[in-house]
């Protein structure tokens, strides 16, 4: 028998039932009582809260409602419990990791593609202040008995003019300030229209607006070593293809005055079938021995050697010596997007024309 039925069939102590089984007699339960009438509404507090209207019926066997668990093991409805501290540290993580990552992106393109926008801008506006400069100080006239023949590209002499000179012991001056361009550097293989200003100075503000001239280094046409400096990825990138050039091929420069055409060196492991592999635009182009012994068309260096643009590469002294080659030498970072090492480029002098009104070295066309 059930707990509830006896409790319910339990003869008053005093004599009389009991008063659940029969409000009638019991004068506690007349229709007037209030604590009868507020039964007849709704539980009391000792039955416990009020059922949510708004809560859908639990079926049997069902989960029971989320929400947060009172001392008594109660759950307040629609609450949430406590949030777990491990998953909210590792969402966090997360968040500020794709933040991370979305400003290094961000970076990357500011570094790589605006900083070029910028850089070419900055190179263009050097390339204009120069012919300016030249415009004004140029006194160039055609010189006689030239033959001409005109070509797409422009007026191109196919004869030299008369008085050229291949001697590095011609006078040259050269007034320079830093950060403004002196001198144009083409490369023919690169393209016929691959020209680059080149500018005084190594700083970041200078190499920001094309190649610079490392100051304590020859200027070009000077026995000795001119010796530039070049992005190779940002920043206008002017020396982002260095790594394309091939032993003999030219690179011309163009002062107020002068033409000047180098040519590459061999490369290392072209060194051992020299005679073998010459082409005919490399004349005057060898093998470097004696002092130059070990200067190579390309090399693979570290940083700190600095050697690689002094007079004589690899000799750590400024001094020009007596019997110095004309040498042109340029740096860039190696290998791209890294500056753990740097890629050198040597050249020798082999041509020098003076400039004449008309007149385009015919080694600008080497562009195949």
């Amino acid at each position: 028998m059930n707990d509830d039925e006896d409790v319910a069939r339990t003869p008053d102590p005093a004599g009389g039932e009991n008063p659940d089984t029969d409000g009638a007699d019991n004068p506690t339960t007349g229709p007037d009582d209030a604590s009868t009438d507020e039964r007849a509404d709704g539980p009391t507090a000792s039955d416990g809260p009020m059922p949510d209207a708004d809560e859908p019926a639990r079926t049997m066997g069902g989960p029971p409602p989320r929400g947060r668990r009172h001392a008594a093991g109660r759950t307040v409805p629609g609450e949430r419990p406590p949030r777990d501290p491990v998953r909210a540290t590792v969402r966090g993580l997360g968040q500020l990791l794709i933040t991370a990552g979305v400003v290094v992106l961000l970076f990357v393109v500011y570094e790589i593609w605006v900083t070029n926008l910028f850089g070419e801008q900055k190179q263009a506006a050097a390339s204009e202040a120069l012919d300016k400069l030249w415009a004004q100080e140029s006194d160039v006239v055609t010189a006689p008995g030239q033959d001409l023949v005109t070509q797409s590209g422009g007026t191109v002499v196919v004869t030299a003019p008369a008085d050229e000179s291949t001697s590095p012991t011609r006078a040259r001056h050269y007034d320079t300030t830093e950060g403004v361009g002196f001198a144009k550097m083409y490369v023919p293989s690169f393209g016929a229209d691959f020209v680059l200003t080149v500018i005084e100075g190594t700083s970041q503000a200078d190499l920001y607006a094309g190649p610079g001239h490392y100051q304590d280094t020859q200027y070009p046409g000077q026995p000795g070593n001119f010796s530039l400096a070049g992005h190779r990825v940002n920043k206008g990138a002017p020396f982002d293809d260095l790594g394309l050039l091939n032993s003999c091929d030219a690179i011309v420069v163009e002062t107020v005055d002068d033409w000047y055409v180098y040519r590459v060196l061999p490369m290392q492991d072209e060194v051992a079938g020299w005679s073998k592999t010459k082409h005919a635009h490399c004349d005057g182009v060898d093998v470097q021995t004696g002092q130059y012994a070990g200067v190579y068309g390309r090399e693979i260096t570290v940083p700190s050697d600095y050697a690689q643009v002094l007079p004589v590469p690899h000799v750590n002294n400024t001094v020009v010596p007596d019997d110095a080659e004309s040498l042109i030498t340029l740096t860039t970072c190696h290998p791209k997007f890294s500056d753990r090492q740097r890629m050198i480029i040597h050249g020798i002098l082999v041509k020098t024309y003076p400039k004449k009104a008309g007149f385009l070295p015919p080694q600008l066309q080497e562009t195949s």
